[in-house]
C-alpha cells in the first residue's frame, strides 16, 4: 500500500492511495469500491456487514454505487499529480553518464569515479573488490596466482588480522574470537583452537537447533494468533448479532407502546363523545325547562296585577290544573 498525500476525502482508509471508482457509504465514509468489497467478503459468514472506520454495521450487504462527485474529484487531483511530477522532471538536471549500483551491493574500487560497476569478488591479499572486468587479471595473471578470492564484501578489513595483516583463518575456543596462522603461534600459543570451517561447522548444528526451536515459537505463537482472531471475530459477530436483537426487541416495544396509545386515545374520545352528548341532551332540557318557568312566572306576575276577582280565580285555577299535568324538570342539587 502507498502512503497517500491527498486530503482524506480523496484517500482510502484500507489501500491508503487515492480512490479508484469510489463509493460512500450511509455512514458518510468513502472508499474504493473494490476495496469496501474485498472487506465485506470476508465477512460474508457472519452476515453483519461494518464500516471499517466507525464500525457501523449493515444488515443485509449494502449495494454499492459509484460516487460521481468523488471520482471527478479524484479523477482531477490524479491529473494534476501528474502534470506536477512532468514538470519536475523536466526541471531536473541531466546526471552525469554513471552506472547505477544497487545500495547493497559493493561497488569496483578501480572503476572511475563517473562509471562505477557492481564488484564480483574481493582480494584478500590486494584488499580491495573488482568488478568482472578488472577482476580479469587475477584469472590470467601469474602474479596474482596465489591470491585469496572470496565472496565481495564491503568490510574486507574484518576478515585480516590486524597484528600480522594475515587472513583471518582459524578460531580460538579458549579466547572466543577469530585468528590467524600466525597467532596461534604467538599470543595464542596452547589455546584451544580450530579452523574457522570446523567451528563454524559446530556453530551451524547449534544454529539448527536454535533455529527449529525458533520455528517450534513461531508455530506455536502463529497458532495462539490465529486462535485469538478467531475470537476477536466471533465476538464481533456476537456482538452484533446482540445489537440487533436488541434493535429489535426495542422496536415491538415501541409498536407494542404504539399501539396501547392508540387504543387507550380512541377510548377517551369515545367515551368524551358520548359524556358530551349526555350532557348536551342535559342542557338542552334544562334551557327550555327555564323557559316554561318563565313563562309561567310571567302568567303569575299579569294575574296579579288584574282587578278582576273572577277572573283571576277561574285563571289561577287553570294554572294550578295544568301545572298538575306538567311539571317542569327541576334538577336536583
Amino acid at each position: 500500500m502507498a502512503a497517500s498525500k491527498e486530503p482524506d476525502s480523496l484517500s482510502c482508509s484500507i489501500c491508503l492511495d487515492i480512490l479508484k471508482i469510489p463509493v460512500t457509504l450511509h455512514c458518510g465514509h468513502s472508499y474504493c469500491m473494490e476495496c469496501v468489497n474485498g472487506y465485506w467478503d470476508q465477512e460474508d459468514r457472519c452476515g453483519v456487514y461494518s464500516c471499517p472506520q466507525c464500525r457501523h454495521t449493515y444488515i443485509p450487504r449494502p449495494v454499492l454505487n459509484k460516487n460521481t462527485v468523488l471520482a471527478d474529484l479524484a479523477g482531477k487531483m490524479s491529473q494534476e499529480e501528474e502534470e506536477q511530477q512532468q514538470q519536475q522532471q523536466k526541471q531536473q538536471p541531466t546526471p552525469p553518464v554513471k552506472v547505477e549500483v544497487d545500495p547493497v551491493d559493493v561497488e569496483c574500487d578501480v572503476c572511475t569515479a563517473n562509471l562505477k560497476l557492481k564488484a564480483v569478488k574481493s582480494c584478500l591479499v590486494c584488499l580491495a573488490s573488482f568488478c568482472a572486468t578488472h577482476l580479469q587479471p587475477h584469472y590470467v595473471s601469474a602474479a596474482f596466482k596465489k591470491h585469496k578470492l572470496v565472496e565481495v564484501s564491503a568490510s574486507i578489513q574484518e576478515k585480516i588480522c590486524s597484528k600480522h595483516d594475515k587472513l583471518l583463518e582459524v578460531y580460538c575456543r579458549s579466547d572466543g574470537q577469530c585468528i590467524c596462522l600466525l597467532c596461534v603461534m604467538d599470543e595464542h600459543k596452547g589455546h584451544d583452537t580450530v579452523s574457522a570451517a570446523a567451528e563454524r561447522k559446530e556453530k551451524q548444528k547449534l544454529f539448527g537447533k536454535k533455529k527449529q526451536k525458533y520455528q517450534q515459537g513461531i508455530q506455536e505463537k502463529q497458532k495462539q494468533l490465529r486462535q485469538l482472531r478467531q475470537k476477536m471475530k466471533a465476538l464481533q459477530c456476537s456482538g452484533a448479532a446482540a445489537l440487533d436483537q436488541n434493535e429489535k426487541a426495542y422496536t415491538e416495544i415501541v409498536q407494542m407502546a404504539d399501539k396501547r396509545r392508540c387504543t387507550v386515545r380512541e377510548l377517551i374520545r369515545v367515551q368524551e363523545t358520548a359524556a358530551v352528548s349526555r350532557a348536551e341532551a342535559l342542557v338542552d332540557r334544562l334551557e327550555k325547562d327555564i323557559f316554561e318557568l318563565r313563562k309561567r312566572e310571567d302568567e303569575l306576575k299579569q294575574l296579579s296585577l288584574t282587578e278582576d276577582h273572577i277572573h283571576f280565580l277561574q285563571f289561577n285555577l287553570i294554572l294550578i290544573l295544568r301545572q298538575d299535568r306538567s311539571s317542569p324538570f327541576i334538577p336536583a342539587a
